[in-house]
This record gives structure tokens, C-alpha cells and sequence, in this order.
């Protein structure tokens, strides 16, 4: 147990990691998608904590992942902004926070989403061309094919495989 800003007795929800990863600040029940868009199964070996619908005191309700021993990388933490805009990514080591990363969208995915659209020629097998996506609204978030010009929304994103 341990005390709250507010004075008020809590209990830890999930486990503290010595090195890894926290996701926290994800909008409530998004961290089976942000699992997905990060291609974290399970299958992988690492001891993986979800933890949904926390309450926050600053949005009401978060999601927050815990991924020990695996430290993510800045592309990641990137295609974090379009399912958790708000996340931030604290990397952990020996029980500290070493590095605290806001999610953020750049301005353009190469090689990491493919577009949806089947008959792109990103997706063909037979022209080795590498997809290009880019951001074209922030704030939305809006994304493009730079191939076929398809205007793509986040959750009609795939990655790429």
C-alpha cells in the first residue's frame, strides 16, 4: 500500500518493473490496440501488465502496459500517436524512470504502416517499393498513401509485415 497525493490509502495495480518499458496516460480501453499497433502478443517471452480503466485524475479513466526488459524505440513510440495520442512512453531502469517520451506523429511512416488499399502499388509483390505514409493532419489525425493518394484514418491502419 501507499499513500496518494490526496492522502487517500492506495493499492499498486500493477507490479513495479526494474527495466522496460510504461505506457501510461492511454485513453481508457485502447491498450488492446496500442498491444497490436506495437505487435506485442504475449508470444515473445516478456512479462507483459495491462492494466484498463484506471482511474486518473486528470482524464477520468486511463489504460496503462507495462513491458519489462524491452525498451522501445522512437519509431515506435511514434505509431503510438495514432491509437494513444496522449500516451507518454517512460523507459525504466533499474526502477527508475531513465527517459520520458511524449507521443508524437511524424511526419511521415516509411516502411512501418501499409496502406489499406489493396490494388496500391506499395502492396503489390511484384514492385519492391517501400510504403510511404504521410501525416497530413495532426490534429485529427489524418494520413495519406503517398502512392495512391487514398486518404487513410488511423484505425484503418495496418502494419506493415
Amino acid at each position: 500500500m501507499w499513500i496518494d497525493l490526496a492522502g487517500e490509502e492506495t493499492q499498486l495495480l500493477i507490479r513495479r518493473i526494474k527495466e522496460g518499458t510504461v505506457i501510461d496516460h492511454i485513453k481508457a480501453s485502447e491498450a488492446l490496440r496500442v498491444l497490436e499497433i506495437l505487435g506485442i502478443t504475449g508470444r515473445e517471452g516478456e512479462i507483459v501488465s495491462v492494466a484498463m480503466n484506471v482511474p486518473s485524475s486528470k482524464i477520468g479513466k486511463k489504460d496503462v502496459i507495462k513491458v519489462a526488459n524491452r525498451f522501445l524505440k522512437s519509431q515506435e513510440t511514434d505509431k503510438l500517436a495514432l491509437v494513444a495520442p496522449q500516451a507518454t512512453v517512460n523507459i525504466i531502469k533499474n526502477y527508475r524512470v531513465s527517459e520520458k517520451r511524449k507521443v508524437e506523429l511524424p511526419d511521415v511512416f516509411k516502411g512501418l504502416l501499409k496502406c489499406p488499399n489493396p490494388t496500391c502499388i506499395s502492396n503489390m509483390e511484384s514492385e519492391p517499393i517501400t510504403p510511404t505514409i504521410d501525416v497530413v493532419d495532426k490534429d485529427t489525425p489524418l494520413l495519406r498513401c503517398r502512392f495512391c493518394q487514398r486518404l487513410i484514418s488511423p484505425s484503418e491502419t495496418f502494419l506493415r509485415e
